[in-house]
């Protein structure tokens, strides 16, 4: 949001002015909570060029539960996007080095997450041009922050589609990709050791580049009847799982899970796939579910 559109809703539905304090704290409580039936999306690229904005926004969506990426210019967005590809995209159109139009359509070469314009942009020839190049929604400012996370549920359950399956079984395993939870179906899990070596292997930097949080070990960390994957090996399963019984190209799973900067050499994702197997797979050398078609890619048998 540029200067020129110095005014939003809060969640009151009342005008807000153009105190960043009065933003920050009107949308921190509104989003104070996250009430059941948000979004299910956890990666979230918000583009906004006016910082005030851009913090607000920052603290309401990391307060309803959501990993918050931020970017205050297009190539920027474009950047983060191809370093930690997200979930959702909220975009405003009058970015300062490019229109928000041509992010949307490079954003589009390469990625099917969900876009919701955010702008003071009214006109009609605006908005058609903003959905025309991708764009899953359009809101206008002023806005609230109450329809805004309505429109974020919307276009997270249109994206998911009718045929998409919150539970998959793998072996033993039932996988919940809403809950983010891997439990298994009778007996403990198979070997909680192998799930602490991979997560402290990631943490340690012996997995692909950009995976070296803390946070990913304590993602492995072992624990009652559930087998605990890391942000990465979610990420594979899911562009796996997505399409059952589809044979997923090499490029196709890189692109997806690391963006279309990381260089595509197959032993990135070998490595996944092969960890996931020793998780889930009853006989990880012979795979049942993760299959491989060598010299073509990946698939999902369900």
């Amino acid at each position: 949001m540029t200067a020129r559109h110095g005014r939003f809703l809060g969640s009151g539905g009342g005008v807000v002015g153009r105190s960043g304090r009065r933003i920050a704290d009107d949308l921190t409580e509104a989003g104070r909570g996250r009430r059941q039936g948000d979004s299910a999306v956890s990666r979230i690229l918000f583009v906004e060029d006016e910082p005030r904005l851009l913090r607000a926004m920052r603290i309401t969506l990391r307060a309803r539960g959501h990993e918050v990426r931020v970017a205050a210019d297009g190539r920027h967005a474009l950047s983060e996007a191809a370093a930690v590809p997200p979930e959702l995209v909220i975009l405003d159109l009058g970015l300062p080095d490019m229109d928000g139009v041509e992010v949307i359509t490079r954003l589009r070469s390469w990625t099917n997450a969900p876009i919701i314009v955010l702008s003071g942009r009214a006109t009609g020839g605006d908005k058609i041009a903003a959905l025309d190049a991708g764009a899953d929604d359009y809101v206008t400012k002023p806005f609230s922050v109450d329809e805004l996370l309505a429109r974020m549920r919307a276009v997270t359950r249109r994206a998911a589609g009718p045929s998409s399956q919150p539970t998959v079984e793998i072996g033993d395993y039932l996988v919940d990709f809403g809950a983010k939870r891997v439990t298994a179906r009778s007996g403990p899990p198979g070997d909680d050791r192998r799930a602490t070596e991979d997560a402290a292997r990631e943490a340690a930097g012996e997995a692909a580049a950009g995976e070296r949080t803390a946070g990913e070990a304590a993602a492995g960390a072992p624990g009652g009847g559930e087998v605990h994957l890391t942000p990465t090996e979610w990420r594979v399963l899911e562009a796996l799982a997505r399409h059952p019984g589809r044979l997923v190209s090499q490029r196709e799973l890189i692109r997806g899970v690391w963006g279309p900067g990381y260089p595509e050499d197959s032993s990135s994702a070998r490595l996944y796939l092969n960890r996931l197997r020793r998780k889930l797979e009853p006989e990880p050398s012979r795979p049942r579910y993760l299959r491989t078609e060598p010299g073509l890619g990946y698939r999902f048998e369900p």
